[in-house]
């Protein structure tokens, strides 16, 4: 029997800026006018001159200076700055409900998501759906919850049909209109055995021999302990503009409602081939009790006992924490702590499909953990500019130094592989990954965090805690549809730039 080779997956590429050395183009910009006014100076007076050299160096030395994480000193000051600046202000705390600050005293959510709205309709197949609105950014977000396939005892052939269906699918939202994003979120969290204690004794047998009774209940009560559930949810976010009908260009909520209500069968349906499982999407008191738990855990027990009962009747102005404190390097919500990183590198190299398994799958030292993957897929005319774009920088780069380095050829290399599919038809996707570790108590958030680094190391990503940003990073790896680019204060082009 001949065996066929075992499929690898890569030639991702980080975007970068052209520029002279570690300067992006912006500090390339800034160095070329400071350049030229030191020149001008120089015939005033030597003194000015001087100055200005000192002025400039003051600027480049902190856009020089790079961690690992390719951050460079001045994104560290304005970091530290704004988060100082933030907690003078009182911006770090969040308090909520009938002794808070929130208008009518609700529980609604903090952060970005603070004037998000909730608005229920029904898909071209009559099923109930939730779609999450954020007015200040005019996008709107609709979740599927999957359950999706596990690996073990499944042939390789099916998994590599899986993935190539599943990167299919990444493709075909290039098409979508309008759409803005895609983000994957994949959660463990602890069982709380509700589910099997009602199946259990919903199906028991009055007439049962005493024995019988005695060992359901031993299981009941045995069978949940340590044991953990995924949840896995996609969340797809489109954009509001184009509405003909409304003053601005601006399309309503039951316009948007109606437009992706006739969408959801067909998106869903083509995820039964990538293994995700049949997907439905989410109603809203079901988005409510998902963000209800993961800022307060303690009442995951709760909530699975109220659906055994006829529901949770929980609304979106009650989804939101009591109270939330945000630190440097971590946050706090409710009974909870938890720590948010971002992948600051992907894998290099050729991976396996299975490079992110121990990543997502539960962890003895983390009570709930949540790795969420972002999608933003460029169209066909935006994908083409940005490959040759792309290319181009890659050889500047190396056109620069007298010796070439093995990591430029390999750059000149992925960029020329890209290029050449695009131009026969891929998409092109920018990607990014955030995982969060929640825990009860903050004296294991160490723990946590040494768990994390461990599991960063065997799917070989590269991540760094988002320090001064953990109230966003957490509420961006929830299934929210948030697109952190279009919430920064300093533009992505400028921010890229650097």
């Amino acid at each position: 029997m001949s065996q066929s080779e075992e499929r690898t997956y890569g030639n991702w590429r980080q975007p970068s800026s052209p520029g002279f050395g570690n300067l992006g183009l912006g500090g390339s910009g800034i160095l070329l006018f400071g350049v030229l006014a030191i020149v001008v100076l120089m015939y005033l007076s030597m003194t000015f001159a001087i100055a200005g050299a000192v002025c400039l160096a003051g600027v480049l030395v902190p856009m020089v200076i790079r961690d690992r994480h390719g951050r460079n000193g001045l994104q560290w000051a304005t970091a530290r700055v704004a988060f100082a600046n933030g907690k003078s202000k009182g911006q770090h705390l969040y308090r909520s409900g009938p002794l808070g600050r929130v208008p009518l005293g609700t529980c609604k959510l903090p952060g970005l998501a603070a004037a998000s709205t909730l608005h229920e309709a029904q898909d071209a197949w009559g099923r109930p759906f939730a779609m999450l609105t954020i007015p200040r950014t005019n996008h709107h977000t609709v979740v599927l919850n999957c359950n999706a396939d596990g690996a073990s005892l499944v042939d390789d052939d099916q998994i590599d049909t899986w993935v190539a269906y599943w990167g299919n699918w990444l493709a075909q939202l290039a098409h979508e209109p309008r759409l803005v994003a895609a983000t994957v979120s994949v959660e463990a969290t602890p069982d709380s055995g509700e589910r099997l204690r009602r199946e259990v004794f919903e199906n028991m047998d009055g007439e049962a021999p005493d024995l019988s009774k005695q060992v359901l209940e031993e299981v009941v009560t045995t069978y949940p302990v340590g044991s953990a559930r995924l949840s896995t949810r996609i969340a797809l976010t489109y954009s509001g503009a184009g509405g003909p009908t409304v003053t601005g260009g601006r399309k309503s909520v039951e316009e948007m409602a109606l437009d992706l209500g006739t969408r959801l069968p067909g998106l869903a349906a083509g995820l039964q081939m990538t293994g995700a499982g049949p997907a439905r999407p989410l109603t809203g008191e079901e988005m409510a009790e998902a963000i209800r738990v993961a800022y307060d855990p303690s009442v995951a027990a709760l909530v699975d006992q109220a659906r055994a009962t006829g529901g949770t009747q929980l609304t979106w102005d009650d989804a939101g924490p009591i109270a939330s404190e945000e630190s440097w390097d971590h946050y706090r919500h409710d009974g909870a702590f938890s720590i948010t990183w971002s992948m600051s590198e992907a894998p290099r190299g050729e991976v396996h499909s299975n490079i992110l398994a121990r990543l997502v799958s539960p962890h003895p030292d983390i009570v709930r953990k949540r790795v969420t993957l972002l999608y933003r897929p460029h169209d066909s005319a935006t994908a083409a500019g940005l490959v040759e774009r792309d290319r181009k920088d890659a050889l500047f780069k190396a056109q620069q130094k007298k010796v070439v380095q093995a990591r430029d050829n390999a750059a000149i290399t992925a960029s020329e592989q890209s290029a050449r599919e695009e131009a026969a038809g891929a998409g092109l996707v920018r990607f990014g990954l955030l995982a969060t570790a929640t825990v009860l108590d903050k004296a294991d958030l160490h723990v946590a965090s040494a768990a994390m680094d461990n599991l960063a190391a065997s799917s070989r990503l590269r991540l760094r805690r988002v320090y001064g940003s953990q109230a966003s990073a957490f509420a961006a790896a929830l299934p929210l549809g948030l697109v952190l680019p279009n919430h920064l204060k300093v533009p992505q082009q400028v921010r890229e730039s650097m």
